[in-house]
């Protein structure tokens, strides 16, 4: 009986979902399990090995055609297969049936919606938006999800579309500061001029400052930057609570 020779550059695989990018020229793919792409761009799943079922890089996953390393080389500027294939993953189109496609869009539609809804509020009256409402503002505003981003990505997109049309900021942050020392004043009129801060509570004892303030959480990050840069270990910052907005008859 003679034997059936397969090509040693050719790898089966099957019930996939495969996840497409083309670089440099060439087309590149990867073979992940089904219903696991979404969820590492939403970082939901951390395992890599979860999502992908090999880490082979091809240039056409269903006839198992490997790609070589001298293109991988040549598009990615390295080696290392896992590295490519989170770049794939994270930039790449899912190639998917249209009924597939339709439930991840409707389930990642769904995630971007209440992602906003958790993070944001109505400013004037500092409540939350029910889901649904943002959804049909998200609808109004022909908003296009994209299942190469995560819901946390298109949710920050989604926020500054909707300001056009609907009063929405996202939800403040209350944090307490207290500077001693020389550098106590400078630092705090620092913070203070930055857009969107809004004092609460301001205390002085000596040479000592106490601040309580709402801040955006996108201006966490620089706030904690200058306190590090310049009060030379004489500040101390906490966070109170991570979103301040009103639920019910009571403030939260």
């Amino acid at each position: 009986m003679s034997k059936i020779f397969t090509p040693t550059n050719q790898i089966r695989l099957t019930n996939v979902a495969v996840v497409r990018m083309k670089k440099g020229g060439k087309r590149f793919e990867i073979a992940c399990y089904r219903n696991k792409v979404v969820s590492w761009r939403n970082q939901v799943e951390k395992d890599i090995d979860e999502v992908l079922q090999t880490h082979t890089i091809f240039t056409n996953v269903s006839k198992g055609q490997v790609a070589k390393k001298e293109d991988l080389v040549k598009a990615f500027g390295k080696e290392d297969l896992t590295d490519i294939c989170k770049e794939i993953l994270a930039k790449g189109e899912l190639q998917v049936s249209d009924k597939e496609r339709q439930s991840q869009l409707d389930q990642l539609f769904k995630d971007i919606a209440t992602t906003v809804a958790d993070k944001c509020l109505n400013p004037d009256l500092k409540r939350p938006y029910p889901v649904t409402m943002i959804e049909k503002a998200i609808k109004d505003a022909h908003y296009s999800v994209k299942l190469n981003q995560s819901a946390k990505q298109q949710a920050l997109q989604v926020i500054k579309l909707l300001k056009q049309s609907i009063p929405i900021e996202r939800a403040k942050m209350r944090i307490r500061l207290v500077i001693e020392g020389k550098i106590a004043k400078k630092l705090r009129d620092r913070i203070l001029k930055m857009e969107t801060i809004e004092i609460e509570n301001e205390d002085k004892d000596q040479d000592a400052i106490t601040l309580i303030f709402l801040a955006d959480p996108g201006q966490y990050r620089e706030i904690d930057k200058i306190i590090e840069s310049e009060s030379k270990g004489s500040a101390f910052m906490e966070i109170l609570s991570f979103k301040e907005m009103v639920l019910g008859d009571e403030y939260f």
